[in-house]
């Protein structure tokens, strides 16, 4: 595996860097505003931008993924917050990162991929309308409210007018719609010169220009003058903060959780390029000493975050130093420029929040899972989502995880997946017996994974008698990404829900 002690080739180490610039300007924004949807200081962001560049991007098992704050944390952070206190982050942070040490350690990453996409996309798109519901207040230039469906309840009166200062509501509210038109209209007619440009960056730059020329008085983002003043090391007492068993279960509830999300954007910046594949558990191992560093820093917990990964690959980025990079310019830009920081309106923050909370609703994935493998995937993703915003973060991914033990009963006699590889002729076969259910799903990625690259390959799944969704999409995005690098792949006796295979 590529590791940055390697030389980069002249040519690698330019699209590196110029990668590494855009993912930075990609990473600003939305370090610090999901730090304030996170109800913590916008610099406890940045300091946890800088450590996911600088050291989990040395350390990374994913070499093209960027590690950071993540929107998907930004919900339980807040809720953690607001019930024990800032000070309880670190203790839960240290605690959550050597969880995730241990499970890389003792090889488990893999197990994380069998959580069901359905769980996980139900998860994303309850955060994504907390996210929206809750910045919509920070539009209007107040603060979010308690819980999911406070702010929705405070919405309307938000709107017109009620319980606020409503000169300075309009002068927000406008630079947040700014914003947000910006943002969408860059996006969609943006010129092929400046294409990697990241539209959140447009977006708040034209908030903030407005905002200064008019003199709006409206909040702004507040940062110190030195980023070394916004780590807050261990203090008496902060240990003693373990002996508490809610500060135990937050730590296991925020290391499951930002596992998941981190190795499933994994996953998914592995689809979007041709070179090295991500070693999970060595990728856990990186989050976990990651989020270390956080706790003793006092900063935000990170994980691997698919909008700055896929903008790193977009931008051409072929190995690790890009990642390594963007933390360096986040650091020199904090450093030089603060006075610059505050003077972005919060408004306009809170504007990238809605924007990027709205695009993980997918409802395109719920229509998918529908059309391809039936209603009960689909009733996962809306109960995960439901309780995520009526409920908390915790229950509906559990719940989620136990009603998508229901696709185990129609095989519960017939549990197991034989994995049969052999050479014939100059091609690898490749047949499967039994079930396919993601209780399998590791053992069924690492043997699909093992197949040398090159090699023309058939798939035998006529004897596979049951494919589960997770299974069947990790069956599918192997067979893409081998077709994809040029190695034929035949696929025998698809059916049911293995057809989809069969393309």
């Amino acid at each position: 595996m590529s590791t940055v002690a390697e030389a980069p080739k002249p040519r690698s180490f330019v699209r590196d860097f110029t990668a590494s610039i855009v993912v930075f300007l990609v990473a600003m924004p939305l370090c610090m505003g999901i730090a304030i949807a996170s109800g913590v200081p916008p610099e406890k962001g940045l300091v946890t931008g800088i450590i996911g560049g600088l050291v989990v991007g040395f350390l990374a098992g994913s070499p093209l993924q960027v590690s950071g704050p993540a929107a998907g944390l930004a919900v339980i952070v807040f809720e953690l917050v607001r019930e024990q206190g800032l000070s309880a982050l670190g203790p839960i942070l240290i605690l959550a990162g050597a969880i995730q040490v241990v499970a890389g350690v003792l090889r488990v990453g893999g197990w994380f991929r069998a959580i069901s996409p359905a769980v996980v996309h139900g998860m994303l798109a309850g955060i994504g309308i907390l996210i929206v519901v809750g910045q919509y207040h920070v539009l209007f230039d107040a603060k979010p409210l308690s819980s999911g469906l406070a702010n929705v309840a405070a919405m309307p009166g938000r709107l017109l007018g009620l319980s606020t200062d409503l000169a300075a509501a309009e002068m927000a509210l406008g630079l947040g719609l700014l914003t947000i038109v910006t943002m969408l209209g860059w996006d969609k007619f943006k010129p092929a010169a400046v294409k990697l440009v990241p539209g959140a960056l447009v977006g708040v730059v034209a908030a903030t220009l407005v905002a200064f020329s008019f003199g709006f008085d409206v909040t702004r983002v507040s940062v110190p003058s030195n980023i070394v003043s916004a780590i807050a090391l261990p203090e008496n007492g902060f240990f003693a903060k373990w002996m508490d068993p809610s500060v135990i279960t937050a730590a296991i509830a925020l290391a499951f959780i930002a596992s998941a999300e981190t190795l499933l954007s994994a996953a998914a910046v592995d689809r979007m390029h041709d070179g090295v594949r991500t070693n999970y558990n060595k990728e856990l191992r990186a989050q976990g000493i990651g989020n270390l560093l956080c706790g003793v820093a006092g900063a935000l917990p990170m994980t691997g975050v698919i909008v700055r990964s896929s903008a790193n690959v977009q931008a051409g980025a072929q190995t690790r130093l890009s990642a390594i990079l963007h933390g360096a310019w986040i650091l020199g830009f904090v450093a030089l420029l603060p006075w610059l920081l505050r003077e972005i309106p919060m408004a306009a923050l809170g504007a990238v929040l809605v924007v990027t909370g709205a695009k993980l609703v997918n409802l395109k994935h719920v229509r998918h899972l529908l059309a391809h493998y039936g209603v009960l995937p689909a009733a996962i993703w809306a109960v995960t989502c439901a309780l995520v915003v009526t409920q908390d973060l915790l229950t509906g991914v559990l719940v989620g995880i136990a009603l998508s033990l229901l696709e185990l009963v129609p095989n519960l006699r017939r549990l197991g997946l034989k994995v049969d590889q052999q050479e014939e002729a100059g091609e690898h076969r490749i047949a499967l017996a039994g079930s396919a259910t993601f209780i399998t799903l590791p053992k069924l990625s690492d043997q699909l994974e093992s197949v040398p690259g090159g090699k023309s390959v058939l798939l035998d799944v006529s004897r596979l008698d049951a494919v589960d969704h997770s299974c069947a999409e990790l069956l599918k995005d192997w067979l893409q990404r081998r077709r994809a690098g040029g190695s034929p792949v035949d696929v025998q006796g698809a059916s049911g829900k293995t057809a989809v295979l069969a393309g």
